[in-house]
């Protein structure tokens, strides 16, 4: 039986919610393992002081869902799940934006969830043992600091033909998220750069930014993305979104790209970092090539990743970079060694070359745009009173009120029911400007939430909302 030592906190929360998302975060990170028993009630309470109703009614939470199994006369013991958050072994725990729906909530409308229930574990676990059995000693020793080159290899040739992306694969970096790969660009841009990002943008790239440049500013966007001739005339980096922008879902077209790569080409050391977000999943008309695709320059660092297609803990992003970065990153980082398991990259790899990964986003194309459908036709009735756009691409809509009511009151009409939406101003990384009034808008995602679900959300947010 595993001890569980938990420090309960005075803050407000309560205790109930404490224990539980403890437990809920041990089991998640690996520490609380299959079938391993939990302390029961009656002995977990006396240990925290509480009373036993408290840690019952969070072992009751964890319970439904699915964290838990209660055997009869035995106890609690850890349910199967991990191999939701530790795929064939991959490395990292899901990142907070890809929590599940927090405890208190019927319906989650969390922009960053997506569909686990169908993620082919079969296929995933029949290529990991290939991999483990092939007797290839060489995949337990430290690899390329770039990531293995079969896999950058096998990477290029997806990125050309879904995104147009052209490169070779030395130009490829792999790392463990965006995150370390926007940290890479401290050293392969230097610390004196210029930055400048879209408001609202995602927050954690900002954020990731700031500790290293100079200087760190944010420009209007409009309905065609970001507004370049805003941009300050001593910027040397802009960061955008450009197939499908968080959190607006803009796409930004042919014109204003090429308008951004025009200002690039202004200076010798200016340069687009172009984060390829939600480019896989599109519902109406041709997928849109990367902005990428049309530098012929060497003016776009191109960023994507596979936690939105495959899975959060596979934990691969990529980075392609021009030929002149690619040699600053040769001279600066190839100290750094790979921060993705060799043996995760040798199973990602098999996975997109046996076809098995375009089998996979195909399924979840079809999906996502299920629920999209049904998404757009339950918030018709909801037109009268909001402005719908975003549609068509991605795993959310927005919502933006016309009667003038605020984000914080829609939200916490909703929250009295049950159902959580997100506002934009929590995208926002500068304080708004006073003058221009921006009405309330909201966020609804739908990746994670099965169709029911959906349909249920609505019917609760007409109630909140009185439509």
């Amino acid at each position: 039986m595993q001890d569980l030592v938990i420090e309960l906190r005075n803050d407000g929360t309560h205790l109930y919610e404490q224990i539980y998302e403890h437990i809920r975060q041990e089991i998640r990170a690996g520490k609380l393992l299959y079938q391993e028993k939990l302390p029961s009630t009656r002995s977990l309470a006396e240990y925290l002081q509480v009373s036993r109703a408290t840690v019952e009614l969070a072992y009751e939470q964890l319970l439904s869902e699915g964290y838990l199994e209660s055997v009869p006369y035995k106890g609690y013991y850890v349910a199967r799940v991990e191999e939701l958050y530790h795929i064939g072994g991959a490395a990292g725990q899901i990142e907070k934006e890809e929590k599940k729906p927090v405890l208190g909530y019927a319906v989650d409308f969390t922009p960053n969830g997506i569909d686990m229930r169908r993620f082919p574990f079969g296929i995933w676990r029949r290529i990991s043992r290939n991999v483990l059995s092939q007797d290839n000693r060489k995949i337990f020793l430290p690899g390329a600091p770039k990531g293995d080159p079969a896999l950058r290899e096998t990477i290029a040739r997806y990125l050309h033909a879904s995104r147009g992306v052209n490169c070779r694969p030395g130009q490829i970096v792999i790392g463990a998220g965006n995150d370390y790969l926007l940290l890479l660009l401290r050293f392969i841009l230097g610390e004196e750069r210029y930055g400048v990002f879209e408001n609202p943008t995602y927050p954690r790239a900002y954020r990731i930014f700031g500790l290293f440049a100079k200087t760190l500013s944010c420009v209007a966007s409009d309905e065609n993305g970001i507004c370049v001739d805003q941009i300050p005339g001593e910027a040397d980096t802009v960061y955008v979104m450009p197939s499908h922008q968080y959190p607006t879902g803009v796409v930004m077209p042919i014109g204003r790209r090429l308008e951004l790569l025009h200002w690039a080409l202004q200076g010798q050391d200016r340069y687009v970092i172009e984060d390829d977000y939600d480019s896989e999943f599109r519902y109406r008309g041709k997928p849109i090539p990367s902005l990428q695709a049309s530098d012929r320059w060497g003016k776009v660092i191109y960023i994507g990743t596979f936690s939105k297609s495959i899975a959060p803990a596979i934990r691969v992003s990529y980075m392609v970079l021009p030929e002149k970065l690619t040699e600053a990153y040769e001279q600066r980082c190839s100290v750094f060694s790979s921060t993705v398991s060799r043996i995760d990259q040798a199973v990602l790899d098999e996975f997109i070359r046996d076809g098995a990964f375009e089998r996979h986003l195909n399924r979840m194309r079809k999906v996502y745009r299920g629920k999209h459908d049904i998404l757009l036709e339950g918030l018709e009735p909801f037109r009268k009173d909001f402005a719908v756009s975003g549609e068509n691409a991605g795993l959310h809509l927005l919502l933006k009120d016309k009667k003038g009511r605020t984000e914080e009151w829609l939200k916490a009409r909703a929250q009295a029911l049950g159902v959580r939406v997100y506002g934009l101003t929590e995208a926002l990384v500068e304080p708004p400007d006073e003058k221009e009034e921006r009405p309330a808008t909201l966020l609804l995602g739908f990746g994670g939430l099965t169709e029911e679900e959906i349909k249920k959300g609505l019917l609760l947010l007409r109630k909140a909302w009185e439509i």
